[in-house]
């Protein structure tokens, strides 16, 4: 019985690696993707309820996601101020504008690891092989 040779295509070329960064603090999750827009749209807006607006969620899920960021160990990370006659806000402290730096940061150094990881699945040494069957 002969052996017959077939071309192959190597899947690597379609593979790719991900991943998603999110820091935990030791009550849970402290940042992720959503979490520093939501505090970059309030860095922006200077309102909760702005920023919730801006990426379509309700206050009271923006307020909790705040709250929850708020109550870790380094200090707030949004304070917020009172309603009243020319109405309320919210704003960053320094402690939040690092959060926000730092996670780009470790997010932009995390993207170029899963590229460099992507790139070495496509680099086979033949794509396009015969094998016997």
């Amino acid at each position: 019985m002969s052996a017959r040779k077939t071309s192959v295509k190597s899947t690597a070329a379609q593979c790719r690696v991900r991943g998603q960064v999110w820091i935990e603090g030791p009550h849970g999750a402290l940042l992720g993707n959503g979490r520093v827009e939501l505090l970059e749209q309030v860095r922006a807006e200077g309102s909760i309820t702005a920023a919730a607006r801006a990426m379509g969620m309700s206050y009271r899920h923006a307020w909790e996601l705040i709250d929850s960021m708020n109550r870790q160990p380094d200090g707030p990370l949004v304070l917020k101020s009172a309603g009243g006659r020319g109405g309320g806000g919210a704003h960053l402290t320094p402690a939040g504008e690092r959060a926000i730096a730092v996670f780009h940061e470790l997010n932009t150094a995390f993207q170029e690891f899963v590229d460099q990881r992507t790139q070495m699945l496509s680099l086979t040494p033949d794509t396009n092989r015969e094998v016997e069957k």
